[in-house]
């Protein structure tokens, strides 16, 4: 009976999750936060040979620094933003020490800003809000294929 290499056995196994957490205790910076997000996906894709295309790094920017910008313009305070891949999803959760939820409004183009949410709900596959002992957690999940992603099947209240 011959062996068969190690390299077979590690098509069959799934990879864990690649997580890493950023966290605040002053104040929400989105450029921070937009920076530690692509250096996140950087090195998913360049040391752990994830698939991240130039799309995903694009959604996963926009969404982190539309939630990163609604932490400190409606809770300022402790923060923490926390990046997961897996090999289907990037869940990108920001939690926040408000136990304010966020509100949406309905689609207006004349309406002035409040629009964080409605962008991040429509890049996301599914958006959740929970509240948590402290505060409140909002997790955006969002597909690594190409695809697009369409509406989230989660929406928060309005």
């Amino acid at each position: 009976m011959t062996e068969q290499p190690a390299a077979c056995h590690c098509r069959a196994e799934r990879r864990a999750p690649l997580a890493r957490a950023f966290s605040s205790q002053e104040h929400a910076s989105p450029a921070d936060a937009r920076r530690a997000a692509t250096l996140f996906l950087e090195h998913a894709r360049t040391v752990h040979a994830s698939p991240v295309s130039e799309r995903l790094k694009q959604i996963s920017e926009l969404a982190v620094s539309e939630l990163v910008t609604n932490v400190a313009k409606y809770a300022p305070g402790p923060h923490l933003l926390e990046l997961e891949l897996t090999d289907t999803v990037l869940r990108i959760t920001v939690w926040d020490s408000s136990t304010d939820l966020p509100r949406t409004y309905g689609a207006d183009p004349g309406r002035l800003g409040q629009h964080g949410l409605e962008i991040v709900n429509a890049l996301s596959q599914q958006l959740e809000i929970h509240p948590d002992r402290v505060g409140k957690r909002i997790t955006a999940t969002v597909p690594v294929s190409d695809s697009a992603p369409g509406p989230a099947q989660n929406r928060p209240s309005v």
